[in-house]
């Protein structure tokens, strides 16, 4: 028979605050648990949204376009033939989904770099009376919209600018393939030299208003699917 005594039945101090501490200790174990829980599931999350935009990344078709093998030439009608080439100018082409509507086609031609054949004729097309290439020293077109007219046709409108004035017009082009590593657009764009501050002509040459530029841009894909016609 046990008998209880007044010191043996009256607890310790000591056992109050040991308990009390581990009470407390198991509190910040578990708040502990929780963060870790917390930050892990976050990171995954993380993981899992970079991976998804990796993947979208490498849905999207990427183009590089290759100026030896491509070429922007323009013409217009006068009493003594007035036609050329640019020979300095970039092209890029970059899509934001598969569908090929989503292209966006940027040229930027470099108006110095006009050639006719004629150093006469060259001259009086950089000078401030046409491309006034001092001031602007760039011709650009800057695709907004892309119609898919037909197979393999589209109708490119875009923000083109000479002289440093801006206006809407519509590029025409015609793919030569689907789902081919490599191909090329062809086509034309037609606008009124007079709508840019071009009115002025070339003694004794009669000129035209209407300038058609005739643009051949061969690509290829280098990483990516090919992109979605309409059918």
């Amino acid at each position: 028979m046990t008998v209880l005594t007044e010191k043996s039945e009256r607890a310790s101090p000591y056992m109050f605050i040991a308990n009390e501490n581990w009470s407390r200790r198991g509190n910040e174990r578990s708040r502990l648990s929780a963060l870790i829980r917390y930050v892990l599931a976050s990171a995954a999350c993380l993981m899992a949204f970079l991976a998804s935009a990796r993947a979208s990344y490498a849905q999207v078709p990427t183009y590089e376009v290759t100026p030896t093998e491509s070429s922007i030439k323009f013409g217009v009608e006068s009493s003594v033939s007035i036609k050329g080439i640019f020979e300095k100018w970039d092209a890029s082409i970059k899509f934001s989904s598969r569908d090929v509507r989503s292209a966006v086609l940027d040229i930027e031609i470099e108006a110095d770099s006009v050639n006719t054949g004629s150093h006469m004729k060259d001259n009086k097309l950089k000078g401030r009376d046409f491309f006034d290439a001092k001031e602007s020293p760039l011709i650009t077109f800057k695709s907004t919209k892309i119609i898919q007219t037909g197979p393999n046709t589209f109708d490119i409108e875009g923000n083109f600018t000479i002289r440093g004035v801006t206006k809407t017009e519509k590029l025409t082009l015609t793919s030569d393939s689907k789902g081919t590593p490599t191909g090329s657009l062809e086509g034309t764009m037609a606008f009124d030299r007079k709508d840019y501050g071009m009115t002025s002509g070339i003694p004794f040459i009669k000129i035209a208003n209407r300038v058609e530029v005739n643009v051949r841009l061969k690509w290829r894909r280098v990483s990516g699917p090919p992109p979605v016609f309409e059918q």
